[in-house]
This record gives structure tokens, sequence and C-alpha cells, in this order.
């Protein structure tokens, strides 16, 4: 085919140097609001140690984690279920939660622009 350029040509293709990042205004995010990272930080915190103490109660709460129709429909996951240890390794995860919450707010600085 005349009009197509050859598949593996004999020099090695110019590449156009990426420039230098600037300050332009067009790159440059501004940060979010002091107020507003700090509400987030927040909404994490009491989002995660929320979620973490109802993983962490709930295998232990027979009365939902028993009598659920859910496992009930399905008995070898039942067996599976009621074993201790994966109750504990599912309230472990709970305390998982929760340390991370605790460990953002910990760790937490503001980012000013």
């Amino acid at each position: 085919m005349p009009g197509q350029p050859p598949l593996f040509p004999d020099h090695e293709p110019t590449v156009m140097p990426t420039p230098p990042p600037s300050a332009s205004a067009e790159t440059k995010r501004a940060a979010a609001p002091v107020w507003l990272q700090r509400l987030s930080l927040f909404v994490l915190v009491l989002f995660c140690v929320y979620l973490g103490v109802l993983v962490m109660i709930l295998p232990w709460w027979t009365r939902i984690w028993d009598h659920n129709l859910f496992i009930q429909s399905h008995p070898a996951l039942a067996g599976f279920l009621q074993n201790g240890a994966v109750r504990g390794m599912i309230s472990g995860l709970g305390l998982l939660d929760i340390w991370i919450g605790i460990s953002e707010a910990v760790h937490y600085r503001d980012y000013r622009g």
C-alpha cells in the first residue's frame, strides 16, 4: 500500500520533552477550607467508630446473629458463622475499624492553600 508509512521505521520517533510543572492558576489546586477538612475528619472518625462498634458487638448478640433468616436459610453457612473463632475474627475487624478511625484523628494535619 503506497499511502501508508512503513510499519517499522529506521529511525527512533522523536519525543517532545514535557515542560516542568508551573505554579499557574490552571495547575494549582486550592485546598479545601479548614472547617471542611475538620468536618470531613469528624464524619470519618464517627463513621469508623460507629461501624467498628457495631461489627465488634453484632456477632455476640445472639438474638440477631443466631436467629437471622439469611443464616438460617443456609445451614452450611450457619455452622461456619456460629463458630466462636469466626465470631472473634469478625469482632477483630470491628476493632481494626475503630483503630483506623482513631488513627486518622491522631494523625490529622490541616492543609492550607
